[in-house]
Order: C-alpha cells, then sequence, then structure tokens
C-alpha cells in the first residue's frame, strides 16, 4: 500500500522450537524485543534508537555516519562513534548470533524470521487487503486492515530520540490513518454507518484538518438519516480550514455537501458494489434441500427456467407460484431455485412466510433476517420497514441474487422482499394468485397428472413392488387427489411397512368413510392428504401430533414438547422423529420441531375432534405454561439471587430446566422468547390467567432487552384487558405491573405512572404484597425521568421499607440505588454515594450480575456529580462490561451515555462525542426522551472541539424532541441553542 513503510526481508522458523524462541521486535508503539515469551533488554533510549534504525532499513547496511545522523543529527557528541560501537555491541550479545552483522564500516539486522517485526506484519496484511479490496472482498479486506491497526501500541517509535525516529513517527503515523482512513471507507461500503460515526467523531477531534475523515463522516452521518448534521460537518470543516490554513475544502468535500443538500439518491448506498467475489459469510447459500425424487413438471420447470434466466439485463424477473396447500409450490420453486444457482452466484436466500398462519411473518423482521445473511452488521439495520427494504435493495445493488418467498400471505407483504435490482429474480409461492404484484409472471400450480402422480409414488415405493400392483397403485394415486404431498405421504407409509402390500393400502383409501368428505378441492383437499398420514400413525404417536399443534410459537423445543406430552424426553424425541420421518413434523434444528403451516392447522382441528377427554387439550397448554414459567423463575432466581418475586409466584405442578451458571439461563431467556410470550398470550384463558400474567412478569428483562420490548408491551396490555373483564383483580394488579415496565423502557413515562397507579390499588384491594414491593419503586424511577423528586423520594422510600419488610434484599438495592439518582440531581452526592455504595454491596455479596451493573451505573453516575471522574468511569466501564455480558443492550446505550458525561465532565470531549455516538447507535433506556438528552451531550462535547454548527444541529434535533414531549430540558437546550445562534 502506498505511504507503507520499507521493512526488513523476514524468514519463516524451520520449526516449532525454533519459532517458541525467536526473536521478535516491535516499533510501532515502546521500541521492544523478546526472545519467545521473555522480554530481552534494549538498553538507553540512543541504544533503542539504534536498533529502531537498523529494523526499519530492509536489512540494507547503515553505515556508521548515517547511525551518527539518525541519533543526533547535525549536532552529535564527541564520542558519537564510539558510542555507536557500544550500543552495537551491548545489542549484538542481547540478540541472537548473526542477528546484528558488522560490514563494511556499518551495520545491518539480518534473517530475521517470519513475523518477527510489527511493521512487517502491518505491511503484510495490508497488501493482502489490498488485493482482496480489488477483488471485490470487502469483508476479508476490512478484517485484514482490522489486523494490521491492531498491531499499534499507542506512539510509533516512542520514547526513541533523534531525528531519523521522529521522521518515521511522523511517516507511520501518516501510514496508520490511510490505513483508518481506507478500512472506515470499507465499513460505510458494507453498511456499518452507525458504527463509523462513533469512530470517525473521535478521529476528527484527534486529526480535525484531515478533510478525508470529515468526509467519511459527513457520509456516515447522512447514511445515518442524520442530514443536519453531515452538512453541519462541512460547515465546521469550511470555518475550521479558513481560520487555521487560510484555505477552502477541497473539491470532493465540497462536492459531497452539495450532494446531501440534494439528496442525491446514490448517496445513500456504497459507491461500489462489494458482493461480485463476497465471501462465504456474505453470499447466502439458504435454499432448503430439494427432494432427490423430484417427479414431472416438465412443462413448469422450463417455464419458470426461462423467467429466471431473463433476469440479467432486466431489472428483476419475479414469478409467483399460485395453487392449493400440498401441490407442491414449494418442491417445485426449490427444485427450479436449485436448478438456477448458478446464473446468481451471489447467494439464494429463503424465507417461510407463513402465510397461512394468524400471525405470518413480518417484512420487517424478514428484512432484518436477509440483511445479516448478506454481510450487514445488526447495529446498521435500521428499524423501519422502508429504511430496511431501502438498504436491501441497495445491498443487492450489483449482485446476482434469486430470493425465493415461500408461504406469502399476500402481495402487500411480498412487496418490500423483492430486489428490485438489474440481475436478481424473486420466487414466490401462495395460497393465492398474486394478480396485484405488479410484473410478476403468474403460474396456478394444479395436481399431478395420473402420469407423473404413479411416477412419484414408484420412486418412494420401489419399482417392483408396484410393478406387480399397477391397478392398485393407480387407485391410490387417484385415491389421493393427485396431490404430491397426499402421494408423498402413502407412499412413505408403504414403503415402511415392507409387510404391506400396495392393494392393502388402496382398500385403506378406497374407505369413503375416511376421505370422502376430505378430497374436495381447496383446503380440504389438503386436509385429506394429511388425513391419510394421522390415520396411520400409532396411537401415541397420533396424540403427539394432536397436542403439540396446540401450541402456538413458531417452533417448540424437546424439553417443551415433553412437558405438553407429559413425557421423558427420550421418549418425547422417539416420537417426534417418528412424525418427523412421516413428513407431519419438521425439524428445525437439533432438538427444536416445527409444523407446516396447514399441518398445525390440521392437527388441531384433529385434537378438537379426537382428543379424549377434551379437556386433555387445555391441560397440554397448562403443562407448557407451567413449563416456561417453571423455567423462566429459575433463570430469574440465577440471575437474581435472593430476590422474592420467584415466591410471589402462582404455583406450577410441572417442572422447568435447572440451570446451573448463569449464560446458559439467560442464553435459554432469548433463545425461547417467542415461543415463551407465545405461550402466554395462548394461555390467558381457560383458568391459566394468573400463571401467564405471572410468566411475563418474570420474564421482564424482555421488555429491557430491546429486541423483544413492544411485543412484550403487547402482550401486557391484552392480559390487563382481559383480566379487567373477568374482574380478575389479582391478575389485573399483576398484569398492570408488568405492562409499567414495559412502558417506562420505551419512554411513557405518563402512561407508565397511571397504570403503576391503578396497579396498586388493585394490589392493595386484592391483598397481593408483591406488586406493593416493585411498584413503589417503578414510580420513584418514574417520577425521577419527570422531575418529580420530593415524590420520588417519597416513593423508593416506600420501596425500601416494603422490600425488608418481604425480606427481598436485591429489590432494597434497586432501589437504594434508584434513591441516589434523585440524591444526585438534588445536589446531595455525597448521600448519592453512600446509598449506591450500599447498593453494590448488596449485589456483590448476593453474586449478582445484572443488578450489579444496575448499581455500579448509579455509583458512576454519584461520583462523577462529585468531580470523581476517574473512579466514576471505573465503575460505568465495569457497568457497561456487564449490560454487554448479558445482552442488555438498552442499558449498554444508557452505560456508554454516563460513560460520555462522565469524559466530558472531566475535559476529554473527544472522547464524551465518541461515547455519545455509542449511546446513539445502540439507543438507550428512556427511548426518544433520553436520545435527545444524549443528544444534547453530544453537542456540548462536539462544541468544546470546535465543531459548533454540527452542536447546533444536534441540539436542534434535541430540541425537536423535547419539545413534542414537553418536557423540561426544552428550556436547557433552548439556551444552548441562542449563544450558538449569536455567535
Amino acid at each position: 500500500m502506498d505511504g507503507g513503510p520499507r521493512v526488513p526481508e523476514q524468514r519463516r522458523p524451520d520449526s516449532d522450537s525454533e519459532e517458541s524462541t525467536a526473536l521478535r521486535f516491535s516499533v510501532l508503539g515502546p521500541v521492544r524485543a523478546w526472545r519467545g515469551p521473555d522480554t530481552l533488554a534494549t538498553g538507553s533510549p540512543q541504544q533503542r534508537a539504534l536498533l529502531a534504525a537498523l529494523l526499519l532499513r530492509e536489512g540494507r547496511t547503515a553505515t556508521a555516519a548515517e547511525l551518527i545522523d539518525a541519533l543526533w543529527g547535525e549536532e552529535p557528541p564527541s564520542q558519537a562513534l564510539a558510542a555507536v560501537r557500544t550500543y552495537a555491541s551491548r545489542l549484538r550479545k542481547a540478540l541472537d548470533a548473526g542477528v546484528l552483522v558488522s560490514e563494511s564500516g556499518g551495520y545491518a539486522v539480518r534473517g530475521l524470521p517470519e513475523g518477527a517485526l510489527d511493521v512487517a506484519t502491518a505491511q503484510e496484511l495490508a497488501t493482502e487487503a489490498e488485493k482482496a479490496k480489488s477483488a471485490g472482498d470487502l469483508c476479508h479486506a476490512r478484517d485484514l486492515l482490522g489486523r494490521a491497526l491492531a498491531l499499534w501500541d499507542g506512539e510509533a517509535l516512542a520514547g526513541v530520540p533523534g531525528p531519523y525516529a521522529e521522521a518515521q513517527r511522523v511517516r507511520l503515523e501518516e501510514w496508520r490513518l490511510q490505513l483508518l482512513e481506507s478500512r472506515l471507507d470499507m465499513d460505510l461500503e458494507q453498511g456499518c454507518h452507525a458504527e463509523a460515526v462513533s469512530e470517525l467523531t473521535a478521529l476528527t477531534a484527534a486529526h480535525p484538518l484531515r478533510e478525508r475523515l470529515r468526509e467519511l463522516l459527513m457520509l456516515a452521518l447522512y447514511r445515518s438519516g442524520r442530514q443536519a448534521e453531515a452538512l453541519a460537518v462541512y460547515a465546521d470543516t469550511r470555518r475550521l480550514l479558513a481560520d487555521e490554513l487560510g484555505v477552502d475544502p477541497r473539491p470532493g468535500l465540497r462536492e459531497l455537501q452539495q450532494r446531501i443538500l440534494q439528496a442525491d439518491p446514490g448517496l445513500a448506498e456504497p459507491s461500489a458494489p462489494a458482493a461480485e467475489t463476497a465471501p462465504a459469510p456474505v453470499r447466502p447459500h439458504q435454499l432448503p434441500a430439494t427432494v432427490p425424487d423430484f417427479t414431472g413438471r416438465a412443462a413448469f420447470v422450463s417455464e419458470l427456467s426461462e423467467v429466471l434466466a431473463s433476469a440479467e439485463g432486466r431489472v428483476m424477473a419475479v414469478s409467483a407460484l399460485a395453487g392449493i396447500g400440498g401441490v407442491g409450490k414449494t418442491t417445485l420453486a426449490v427444485h427450479v431455485a436449485h436448478q438456477a444457482r448458478s446464473a446468481f452466484p451471489d447467494g439464494q436466500l429463503y424465507v417461510d412466510l407463513q402465510g397461512a398462519r394468524s400471525r405470518s411473518a413480518e417484512p420487517e423482521t424478514v428484512l432484518g433476517a436477509f440483511l445479516r445473511a448478506l454481510g450487514t452488521a445488526d447495529s446498521a439495520i435500521p428499524d423501519s420497514l422502508e429504511e430496511r427494504s431501502a438498504l436491501y435493495r441497495s445491498v443487492l445493488d450489483g449482485r446476482r441474487v434469486l430470493v425465493l418467498l415461500d408461504n406469502a400471505r399476500d402481495a402487500a407483504q411480498v412487496r418490500p422482499l423483492l430486489p428490485g435490482t438489474e440481475g436478481c429474480a424473486a420466487l414466490v409461492t401462495s395460497r393465492v394468485r398474486m394478480v396485484d404484484l405488479a410484473g410478476a409472471h403468474l403460474i396456478d400450480l394444479d395436481v399431478m397428472s395420473p402420469e407423473e402422480a404413479l411416477q412419484l409414488f414408484t420412486k418412494i415405493v420401489g419399482t417392483e413392488r408396484v410393478a406387480a400392483e399397477r391397478e392398485s397403485a393407480l387407485d391410490v394415486v387417484a385415491a389421493c387427489g393427485f396431490l404430491p404431498l397426499a402421494i408423498r405421504i402413502a407412499a412413505s407409509r408403504l414403503a415402511a411397512r415392507r409387510t404391506w402390500t400396495v392393494s392393502v393400502l388402496a382398500a385403506k383409501l378406497a374407505d369413503e368413510r375416511r376421505r370422502l368428505d376430505e378430497l374436495q378441492a381447496g383446503d380440504l383437499a389438503v386436509k385429506a392428504t394429511f388425513e391419510l398420514g394421522y390415520g396411520q400413525l400409532e396411537p401415541a404417536q397420533a396424540r403427539a401430533f394432536r397436542l403439540l399443534g396446540l401450541a402456538d410459537g413458531p417452533d417448540i423445543s424437546l424439553a417443551a414438547a415433553a412437558a405438553v406430552l407429559d413425557l421423558p424426553a427420550e421418549e418425547t424425541e422417539d416420537l417426534l422423529e417418528s412424525l418427523v420421518d412421516t413428513s407431519l413434523v419438521e425439524s428445525a434444528a437439533p432438538g427444536r420441531y416445527r409444523y407446516h403451516d396447514l399441518v398445525r392447522l390440521y392437527a388441531r382441528a384433529c385434537a378438537e375432534r379426537d382428543e379424549w377427554p377434551p379437556s386433555e387439550r387445555d391441560a397440554a397448554i397448562s403443562r407448557l405454561l407451567d413449563f416456561y414459567l417453571a423455567t423462566a423463575a429459575g433463570v430469574y432466581s440465577i440471575e437474581r439471587p435472593g430476590d422474592r418475586l420467584v415466591n410471589h409466584l402462582e404455583a406450577t405442578r410441572h417442572p422447568g430446566l435447572t440451570f446451573t451458571e448463569g449464560k446458559t439461563a439467560v442464553d435459554w431467556l432469548y433463545s425461547e422468547a417467542n415461543c415463551l410470550l407465545a405461550c402466554v398470550r395462548q394461555s390467558a384463558g381457560s383458568g391459566m390467567l394468573r400463571r401467564a400474567v405471572d410468566l411475563l412478569w418474570v420474564a421482564k428483562d424482555l421488555a429491557e432487552s430491546g429486541a423483544n420490548s413492544y411485543q412484550y408491551e403487547t402482550i401486557a396490555v391484552a392480559l390487563r384487558d382481559l383480566a379487567r373483564e373477568t374482574g380478575d383483580r389479582r391478575a389485573e394488579g399483576r398484569a398492570r405491573t408488568a405492562l409499567t415496565n414495559a412502558l417506562m423502557v420505551s419512554d411513557k413515562f405518563a402512561q407508565a405512572d397511571e397504570e403503576a397507579r391503578l396497579a396498586t390499588l388493585l394490589a392493595q384491594e386484592a391483598g397481593d404484597l408483591a406488586p406493593c414491593c416493585w411498584l413503589p419503586n417503578d414510580r420513584g424511577i418514574i417520577a425521577f425521568y419527570q422531575g418529580r423528586n420530593a415524590d420520588g423520594e417519597k416513593y423508593l422510600q416506600e420501596a425500601i421499607d416494603n422490600y425488608r419488610a418481604d425480606g427481598n434484599l436485591p429489590g432494597e438495592g434497586s432501589a437504594l440505588c434508584n434513591l441516589s439518582r434523585i440524591r444526585v440531581r438534588l445536589g446531595r452526592t455525597r448521600s448519592a454515594i453512600e446509598l449506591a455504595r450500599r447498593g453494590v454491596a448488596i449485589y456483590d455479596q448476593l453474586g449478582m450480575t445484572v443488578r450489579l451493573a444496575n448499581s455500579r451505573l448509579a455509583l458512576g453516575i454519584a461520583l462523577s456529580a462529585a468531580g470523581q471522574h476517574s473512579e466514576a468511569l471505573e465503575e460505568l466501564h465495569e457497568a457497561l462490561r456487564l449490560f454487554r455480558t448479558n445482552r442488555q443492550r438498552l442499558w449498554e446505550g444508557s452505560a456508554n451515555f454516563r460513560i460520555s458525561e462522565a469524559h466530558l465532565a472531566d475535559g476529554h470531549p473527544a472522547l464524551a462525542a465518541q461515547h455519545a455516538e455509542q449511546a446513539l447507535a445502540l439507543r438507550v433506556i428512556g427511548g426518544d426522551w433520553m436520545r435527545a438528552n444524549v443528544l444534547t451531550t453530544l453537542g456540548l462535547a462536539l462544541n468544546r472541539l470546535g465543531q459548533t454548527d454540527r452542536a447546533r444541529a444536534c441540539w436542534t434535533e434535541a430540541l425537536s424532541i423535547h419539545e413534542e414531549h414537553g418536557a423540561s430540558e426544552a428550556e436547557q437546550v433552548r439556551a444552548l441553542l441562542v449563544p450558538a445562534a449569536a455567535a
């Protein structure tokens, strides 16, 4: 790469033992040397300067005069030559024989093993990165540059005297910045805008006159939806260059400003496609396996293949297959997609849109999964459907990708998921004909012809058995209505039963009592297909099929399935695997199972018809609810040892899973989040309401994670309303308590306080002590956010008293830390620190993790308010680490915000700006109101860095948010804007 240093040639070690004792040197930081793990003495600063000069000469000889000039410049000491010889002699003794050689009156370093010098390794990595970038492999190039930059350990040649070292320091720093700019440019090409803003904010503060960094920052801000700030960066840059250098910004920066002003669509996407030769992680191959016995459909295969082949040169090729369930839409689409793979070298995406379910897949969720599969970082994926769809099309631009959208509900669900770019294609399957999907090539898929149906049956059963009973085989496929799925199920049953003949199967299907009403048009034909497989199940299999179909989740784990069936895990697994063999159930992943949408509906119909006594249906869901409640309570206990909430929950009869360590427990909670919340919603009736409410309450970490917050809040509202309708005061009070927590996360403080007030009245009326502990704590937090400090102190003292009366030490710690926050606001910092330390001590004693993070956050805030910034930052960084470990993304953002405040108060505005940007990227507890506070702090930091226009843009956005929410902070921000305007 241009600008890189020249480094000595290196050789590869001949053996592991040689490598373990090989010499290593560093110059990208302090000049140091190691032999294996042992640090070698490199002597005085001048001796290190001699070593550095020799290491950086690529093995070439440096004369004594050159070395004297390198160490002392134009005024060497009188004994300079003798000093050089002394330094060289000492180094020769410290290093391996033959490394430092004398020749022609000078010295050289020769024969270093590969990887011995950090700057040489960095050069090799940078060269490989340039090759990868030229080949379009941006992911690999970014990784290589990241590894090269990680070799720097502070300032290069730190503490080394002499003019040569000074010149090399300047050159190496310039090279480091070039590598950084190259990596950041690739970050933006890959869609990592939010991550880049934080780093670029810090870099532009450290290197204010470097225009390329400013240009990258403008682009990153614009792509993050922060146009006003992007333009403000240009204004700050123009003013700074005029004041410092008397020049205007370079043409590239001026052109970017104009493109931003004009909202140039080209800025919303990478300037160069990144995926023509993308690596495996960003070339998805998600197609399900094609069936080995695919039969017939030749005309449809040819027609679809022609449409896909026309994708090159067209904006987009779309084919939509419609037909009744079981007709083979998915099988045909997957088969054609596999045949066309070579025409789409940049990958194939697949999703089951679950259109036949009551709650089909949301396009936002699907787009998030697609973007991740295409290599987009989580932090770069926007929130709204429109932004995700736009980014999706941008990422696909220049690529040739095939998208298979299976089981679509309607055209509205499909439209945001279409690539929309030349060279890409989409295959869509649906039960409905998508006449309103503009530009789509529509295909209506009918049943198989008798010949095709018999061919499929023969491939599965075997030629010998079918040939012996051809007429009976024709009777079988006719009884199946020539539906591919029905034929496959019938043939599979026969293939698995060697004692049966084809005529036995034909006779079973000839019984009109079992099939006449099912083998009809529309969905009834699908039901007939499933009835065939279901009727051949053993009793235990049939019971499992019926009962497991009752669960609402997207899939079900083996442990949860065992609870539904009230059977040991081993027996449950055998049953489920046998159902997988019949194609009635799918194996979603090892230990997880799911139903096809229509199969699930059929299984429920079977449960309504066949399960006896009927109460067993409710009993199965009750056992599933018990399983989730008992397991979630166990997770809560591990995360919050000593917390008494689990002692106030409804009793369960069925046990849950047990965990021995926190990470496994937390992993379970988040991996089961969708299934758990679906169970809560499903269990709200039939006498299970109280347990459903308790499950929601004990799983409240899901509300605070950011990933499931909206879903949690929606379910809490539904439970509250149902409890109110049924007159269950206890359940209503607890549902409102859970809802209070969810509303607080999304900064709906007024609603949260009203829910908490009503929940308190209900709990008192019902004699329910548990909410009476948690509700005043929540109301204290709400009062704090609303600036009602006196109310907050009253509520929190009540919470402390109630927690103590209940023997709930962790709850007491929480209330103490929250009270500390109010004392900080009242200026009583000594009391605030004492309260927070008591909270930390409680959580340390109990061995808690997430709550320990909250207490350290409170302590850090109090210490910062007291001016003890070093101690404050230590506590805040530990809180940040704990939040990150426990997947509390919103709290992680909040910790970054408080770190930003501490750095600002401590006089480090660049660090403050960097952490504020990280808080904006992660989002914070408190929603828009807290986002406005983060923007205010970011503006203060930028203002101190001289970036006044960008600071003003931040304050303007913060003021708009505060005014919209009627927040008291609006006046403070308005005051900040007045002097900015005057200036």
